[in-house]
């Protein structure tokens, strides 16, 4: 199945490189995880915004990813082509840092590249032009806050995160680890300030909604009395609300008491909702539709010749149970 996926992206992108339509020197490659995400859903929308402006200037912005984001291997194999058959500029958010470091590397291409919502490791910074998205350490870090404001003497949490090497999800865990404990750069907390993470933990759920959900109810079983909070670094699990009802519905007691909290990175549709009916104790937000919008202006500039700032961060949005009405109104 997994091979399969692969085939249907990757063919697809070929598709797009073949057409006679295809102007390689006016195209704009957005490249995300999978589109199989409501999260990149908004991604799309900044792209096509920008598309409002590009288009007076003949660019496009071509939003392109794999069918799943569970399938790293197709995320590369369309990098790939379009590094070999060339575009314009490429913005890129990397499932797997390194697989997609090493890819550039080896096409030593001379197409400007830059990363959006997720980032390279560091050691291969050099490899793209800029950074255009969330402050993931911070946005990590706000989420320990929110955690130590609703449970401030403490507890035993579990952290939920998505695909191992990716290097957004490792900064907000990271940054959350920080909050609770702080100091810095602790790797698994382990009574700091009165913070453990459980053994089990944490959760490596490959961007999954359906495996987070069951995940977390695995957890939950294992845990009845030894579980206080979850930490979701990415809101993988409440992308599926019926499934995700379900999980909390033996602890919604607790959630709306403050007796178990969870906290959630992203504020789309179906996390609001969850958060105004309290299944959820807080939401820290990023900006996707801006991070899309953003990445085609900067490839524009790029493509240009232009310089362009190498870091562009493009904000948060904190929500909780008292502002979840007019959390997102900036």
């Amino acid at each position: 199945m997994k091979k399969t996926w692969m085939c249907i992206a990757a063919i697809g992108a070929l598709a797009m490189l073949a057409s006679p339509a295809f102007a390689a020197d006016k195209t704009l490659a957005l490249v995300v995880k999978g589109l199989d995400n409501p999260y990149f859903d908004l991604m799309h929308q900044g792209c096509d915004r920008a598309n409002k402006e590009l288009k007076k200037e003949g660019y496009n912005c071509y939003y392109t990813g794999p069918a799943t984001a569970a399938d790293e291997s197709a995320e590369v194999q369309i990098v790939d082509d379009l590094l070999t058959k060339g575009v314009a500029a490429i913005a890129i958010s990397p499932s797997n840092a390194p697989a997609i470091a090493e890819v550039i590397r080896r096409r030593n291409t001379k197409i400007p590249i830059i990363t959006t919502d997720a980032d390279l490791l560091p050691k291969d910074a050099s490899l793209r032009k800029a950074y255009i998205g969330t402050d993931n350490y911070e946005l990590g870090y706000k989420l320990g806050e929110q955690l130590k404001l609703l449970m401030p003497k403490g507890g035993n949490i579990c952290l939920v995160m998505g695909n191992p090497a990716a290097e957004n999800i490792n900064q907000r865990a990271q940054g959350t680890r920080d909050a609770l404990s702080g100091k810095k750069g602790i790797a698994k907390l382990a009574g700091e300030n009165n913070w453990h993470e459980i053994s089990a933990c944490p959760l490596y759920v490959n961007d999954d909604a359906a495996k987070a959900n069951q995940m977390m109810q695995d957890t939950l079983t294992a845990n009845a009395t030894g579980l206080d909070a979850f930490v979701f670094e990415g809101g993988w699990p409440l992308f599926a609300p019926q499934a995700y009802s379900q999980v909390v519905a033996p602890i919604m007691d607790k959630i709306q008491s403050g007796k178990f909290v969870i906290v959630s990175a992203d504020t789309l549709g179906p996390e609001l909702q969850a958060l105004k009916e309290h299944k959820v104790n807080a939401l820290v937000g990023q900006r996707p539709e801006e991070m899309g919008y953003q990445a085609a202006m900067v490839m524009r500039d790029l493509a240009q010749g232009k310089t362009v700032k190498p870091i562009v961060h493009t904000g948060l949005d904190t929500c909780t149970w008292k502002n979840a009405d007019t959390c997102l109104k900036h």
